[in-house]
Order: structure tokens, then C-alpha cells, then sequence
């Protein structure tokens, strides 16, 4: 993990000192730092998407289309999670009941983000009501991919289900709303600027 960050740091810098790539690569960091205070979470944002600036570089739909990425692969990677959890042994009812609440609502999550993220990809040619109706089916899934999240920790509201494994359950939900979230304001950007 640490050699993968330094390496990454390298190229980075690299990039940013490269006579040729300087000027594009700043401007490209730039457009992604902007962009991000539309979010709530724009530390998140800016760290989540730094990596992915080549591949941005001004476009607000790009941005929008790998913010929904990035929200995909953390939403499969709270879904394992939860699916590891549902294997636990010696847990309470109430407990195995919770998480598999939750794992259920997880699973809806991921395939509501995953449809936003397919259809966000064919997006960039569209125009007028065809572009209305896409963006609207992308905002619908994304924010019931929300309220999924949310709607997961209410089966931890029983005292019975405190503990690290409510903890541990809330930080990966969290964690997850937090990108989904993100990907939500800069879907929203994007799509006032293209209706300006």
C-alpha cells in the first residue's frame, strides 16, 4: 500500500514538473479543485478524483461520469463487506437480522449507482428532452442509491445491535454515502451547465 502511494506520488510529481504536461496537468487539478466545492465532502472529492485528471482534464461530464465510478467500486466494496458480515458466527438475532437488512439494502444501492454510472456514460451526445430524460433517470437512481444507505442503519437503531459491528457497519455506510453523495452534486453541476 505504501509503495503503490509512493509511486503514485512519483508519477504525480512527475507530471506536475514535465515541461510538456505542466500546464494541462495544473489546469487539469485546478478544474477538479473548483468543481469539488460544489460538493459537500470536497476534500473527498478533490482526493477521490485527483488521479483521475488526465482522463477529466475540463470536462464536466467526465467529472461526473468517474465521480460515479469511484462511488461504484466503493459501493461493491462496502457490498463484500457486507456480505462477509452476514458469515459472522455467534451474533444475535437482532444483529444477523440488521445486517442482512442492510447487505439487502447495499445490493439495491449498488445496482441503482451502476445503472446512473452506465447510463451517465452515454450521455455525453444527448440533447434537449432525450438528455432530460436520461439525467433524470441518472438523479433518481442516484439518490435512491441515498436513501438506501440510510435506510440501512435504521435496523441498527435497536439497543441490542450496538456494539463494533454497528460501528463498523456505520463507517462503511458512511464512507460510501459520502462518494455517492459527491457524485450526486457533480452529476447535478454538470447538468445545469449543459442546460445553460
Amino acid at each position: 500500500m505504501t509503495k503503490s502511494y509512493f509511486l503514485i506520488s512519483f508519477f504525480l510529481l512527475l507530471a506536475l514538473h514535465s515541461p510538456a504536461g505542466s500546464s494541462a496537468t495544473i489546469a487539469n487539478q485546478n478544474f477538479i479543485v473548483s468543481s469539488c466545492k460544489a460538493t459537500m465532502y470536497p476534500d473527498l472529492c478533490i482526493r477521490s478524483l485527483s488521479l483521475h485528471a488526465t482522463t477529466i482534464q475540463n470536462s464536466p461530464h467526465q467529472m461526473a461520469v468517474i465521480a460515479l465510478e469511484v462511488s461504484l467500486n466503493q459501493t461493491k466494496l462496502t457490498q463484500t463487506f457486507m456480505h462477509r458480515l452476514t458469515k459472522f458466527k455467534g451474533l444475535l438475532a437482532k444483529q444477523q437480522a440488521a445486517i442482512k437488512d442492510c447487505a439487502d439494502e447495499v445490493e439495491d444501492s449498488l445496482d441503482r449507482v451502476n445503472n446512473s454510472y452506465t447510463e451517465m456514460k452515454s450521455l455525453g451526445q444527448a440533447t434537449g428532452e432525450e438528455f432530460t430524460w436520461h439525467m433524470s433517470n441518472v438523479e433518481t437512481w442516484i439518490s435512491a442509491a441515498l436513501t438506501d444507505d440510510t435506510t440501512c442503519m435504521d435496523g441498527f437503531s435497536d439497543p441490542a445491535t450496538s456494539g463494533k459491528i454497528k460501528e463498523s457497519v456505520r463507517a462503511q455506510i458512511t464512507s460510501v454515502a459520502h462518494y455517492t453523495s459527491n457524485a450526486l452534486a457533480l452529476i447535478n453541476s454538470f447538468a445545469a451547465k449543459h442546460n445553460q
